[in-house]
């Protein structure tokens, strides 16, 4: 296996503990893995598309794996996945991203969590699996995940994910969901920095964040240090104009000094206008970093990257959002495999077309499969 295609993939992934009975197993636990990656990349979305997979593509997939009695059943993809421990799969993913990832420094990290909209919880609440994910904005790649457990929230899966993470030297950006204390603290404790949303389930902050920023407007900022920076985008008889300014002294703030590494507060309003329509809208940040306009506006900016780069391709590219199945962990690990195609389909810049076009082409073309399954390899060496 040492000089297949998926290399890199099997080492990081071959120390995963297998949760079957030593008696019950026809199946090596790598091989289940490594069909499964390919399958997925390959545009299988569920364990009966990735088992016909297998069979279609057993003469190419035994040049690699052992495969001791051919190709397992749907019903035992899923089984093992059921039963797989999701930290030990995503801790897999995470050494497999630094292993062939070449991380910049300076970026931005966007943080946001995305529900599995037809894959329910069991239980009397079958709530949507949700789960929360790291996204490299400059590097185009998802460094890490976790679920959401049932009876919590984003703000304590946050905290979880960035303690695993190497964010040291990057700006970690979060909704307002994530604008808590406990999470500015992680961030400045991984020696990372913060712009986080803030809103009015801050009250008093946020209320005084808000004055603040209209008295100095109303003085037109004169005697107030303050950094300014604005952009304009017009097209299709739309006209949208961002204004950011930055205020860095927080030592007025009632409370600040609970917000670790809090050095500046933020502030975006958005203009649009459609033909003869305003809207204005304003959004207020606390940062961890010195007060520095452009580097708000573009962090912003390049927040939103997870929701168009990410989530929405994973419901479109995937079919995420359609995609049931919550036997045990399969719906979480299978959410960890689909993140790993995402990445190595992403940095396969070859073949024309997205991401569903890319899938088509690996299920017809090992050459091409091998090419993505080393994408990354290639792109950071």
């Amino acid at each position: 296996m040492s000089n297949s295609p998926i290399a890199s993939l099997s080492k990081h992934f071959d120390n995963l503990t297998d949760p079957r009975a030593k008696h019950s197993i026809d199946h090596l636990l790598i091989d289940i893995v490594i069909i499964t990656i390919c399958a997925v990349i390959c545009g299988a979305n569920n364990w009966v598309e990735i088992e016909n997979y297998g069979h279609a593509k057993k003469e190419w997939l035994e040049t690699f794996l052992e495969l001791p009695n051919g190709i397992p059943s749907h019903d035992t993809l899923m089984r093992v996945f059921a039963r797989l421990k999701p930290k030990e799969l995503q801790q897999c993913f995470l050494d497999w991203i630094e292993g062939v990832a070449q991380i910049t420094k300076g970026q931005v990290i966007a943080v946001d969590g995305k529900s599995l909209r037809s894959a329910l919880e069991r239980g009397e609440n079958r709530v949507a699996i949700h789960m929360v994910s790291a996204w490299a904005t400059k590097n185009r790649l998802v460094l890490g995940q976790t679920k959401v457990s049932a009876k919590s929230n984003e703000i304590t899966a946050i905290p979880e994910l960035l303690k695993i993470l190497t964010i040291e030297g990057n700006i970690v950006t979060i909704d307002a969901m994530g604008c808590q204390k406990e999470i500015a603290q992680t961030i400045i404790e991984q020696k990372g920095d913060y712009i986080l949303a803030l809103k009015g389930n801050h009250g008093n902050l946020h209320q005084e964040v808000v004055e603040l920023f209209e008295f100095a407007r109303k003085q037109d900022w004169k005697g107030i240090e303050h950094q300014f920076y604005q952009t304009q985008n017009q097209g299709h008889g739309r006209v949208e104009i961002r204004r950011h300014w930055t205020m860095g002294n927080t030592s007025y703030l009632s409370g600040a000094e609970k917000w670790k590494g809090l050095q500046t507060i933020g502030m975006v309003e958005s203009e649009r206008r459609i033909k003869d329509k305003i809207t204005v809208e304003q959004r207020y940040y606390l940062m961890s970093i010195p007060s520095d306009a452009r580097v708000l506006a573009q962090s912003v900016r390049s927040h939103w990257s997870i929701e168009n780069q990410l989530h929405w391709v994973l419901d479109v590219g995937f079919g995420e959002d359609n995609l049931r199945g919550c036997v045990g962990y399969s719906a979480e690990n299978l959410a960890v495999i689909r993140h790993l195609a995402l990445n190595l389909l992403t940095h396969e810049s070859t073949a024309k077309g997205g991401i569903h076009a890319k899938r088509l082409k690996a299920g017809w073309d090992n050459n091409y499969l091998s090419l993505i399954l080393n994408s990354l390899t290639l792109v950071n060496n």
